[in-house]
C-alpha cells in the first residue's frame, strides 16, 4: 500500500437511499474537477487512499478505477451500509433482512465485485448513530459487519464518533468472534476524554483520527497524547476531505488532500515527532489495518 491516506471521500451524495445513483453525476466531469487534488497528493508521495463513501451515499467504483488510471494512485473501495443520521442512507431492505442476510450481500461483493463491475471492495464500511444503546438496526449493520469479516477477512471501518459507541460495537463483534484489532473506531478525535483513547488501544482496536482538515489543532493534541502514552502504533491518520457534491456547481467547495504534509507534520516534528512516527502512521499501520485477516476454516 504505501504511504496511505486512510479515510478520504472523491464524492458523496446526501440526497438519501432512495434518490442516490449515478444519473446524479458525470464521471467525466467529477474527474476534471477532481484531478489535480490527486495530482498534488502523488508530489507528496502517497500511494493509496481508502475511499470510504459507502453504498447508498456516492460509492462509485468505476469512477475510483478510472482515476486510479489516470494518476496511478491506489484506491480501495467499500461493502457495507451507513446507519448513521437515522438511518436515512439505507436501503429499505435493512429494515426487513437479518443480519445474516445483510453479510451475505456484502460477501457476494467481495466474492464477485460490486454490481457487474467486476471491482472488489477491500474493505466493510458501516456507521452508527452515537447513542446508548445503540438502536437495533445500528446492532444488527455491526453484527452483518462482523459475519462479513469472518467470511472474507476484511476490517470493518465503522463512523463512530464517541468511545461510547465504539464500546458498544466492539462489545457485539466480540460476542461473534471477531478480533478487536480488525474493527477501526472512525472518527474518534471526537471523543473529548483522552484516557478513553488507552482504553480503546487495550481492548486492540485501531484509533483513526481522521479529520484533520477540519481541525488541525484538536489532531495534534490528540496525537502528543497518543505518542507520550506509547499508543502511537493503535493510531491512524487521514483527512475526511474531498467530498465531490452532485447538484452543486462545479461540484461544491472541494477541499484538498495535503493538510497532514503542509500543515499538521511541521507542527508535530516541533513536538518531538520523528520521520519513523511518521511512516508507522502513514505506511505500517494503514498496511497493518487494512490487510486481509485469514479467514478461520469452515466459516
Amino acid at each position: 500500500m504505501g504511504k496511505t491516506l486512510i479515510h478520504e471521500h472523491i464524492l458523496v451524495n446526501f440526497i438519501g437511499a432512495e434518490e442516490v445513483g449515478y444519473h446524479r453525476w458525470n464521471r467525466d466531469s467529477v474527474m476534471e474537477r477532481v484531478l489535480p487534488y490527486l495530482l498534488e497528493l502523488k508530489a507528496h508521495g502517497v500511494n493509496t487512499i481508502i475511499e470510504c463513501t459507502p453504498a447508498y451515499l456516492g460509492r462509485d467504483p468505476e469512477l475510483l478505477q478510472a482515476l486510479s488510471k489516470r494518476t496511478g494512485i491506489q484506491f480501495l473501495t467499500n461493502t457495507g451500509y451507513y446507519g448513521a443520521v437515522d438511518g436515512k442512507y439505507l436501503p429499505v431492505h435493512v429494515h426487513m433482512e437479518t443480519a445474516e442476510q445483510l453479510a451475505s450481500r456484502w460477501i457476494f461483493e467481495f466474492e464477485n465485485g460490486i454490481e457487474d463491475t467486476g471491482i472488489k471492495p477491500g474493505f466493510i464500511k458501516i456507521s452508527v448513530n452515537a447513542q446508548d444503546p445503540l438502536s437495533e438496526v445500528d446492532q444488527k449493520i455491526v453484527k452483518a459487519a462482523g459475519l462479513t469479516h469472518l467470511a472474507t477477512g476484511m476490517v470493518i471501518a465503522s463512523h463512530t464518533g464517541p468511545w461510547m459507541a465504539a464500546k458498544q460495537q466492539l462489545d457485539i463483534l466480540q460476542s461473534v468472534g471477531v478480533s478487536p484489532d480488525a474493527f477501526i473506531w472512525v472518527h474518534a478525535q471526537q471523543e473529548k476524554n483522552f484516557d478513553l483513547y488507552m482504553e480503546g488501544a487495550k481492548r486492540g482496536c485501531w484509533i483513526s483520527l481522521d479529520g484533520v482538515v477540519w481541525d488541525v489543532e484538536r489532531h495534534v493534541e490528540r496525537l502528543v497524547f497518543a505518542k507520550e502514552n506509547q499508543i502511537l502504533d493503535h493510531v491512524l491518520i487521514s483527512h475526511d476531505a474531498g467530498w465531490y457534491s452532485p447538484g452543486e456547481p462545479e461540484g461544491g467547495d472541494f477541499i484538498g488532500f495535503t493538510a497532514i504534509f503542509d500543515t499538521l507534520i511541521p507542527i508535530l516534528q516541533k513536538e518531538g515527532f520523528s520521520d519513523q512516527d511518521f511512516d508507522d502512521l502513514l505506511v505500517k499501520n494503514p498496511g497493518l489495518a487494512f490487510g486481509l485477516r485469514a479467514v478461520k476454516k469452515g466459516q
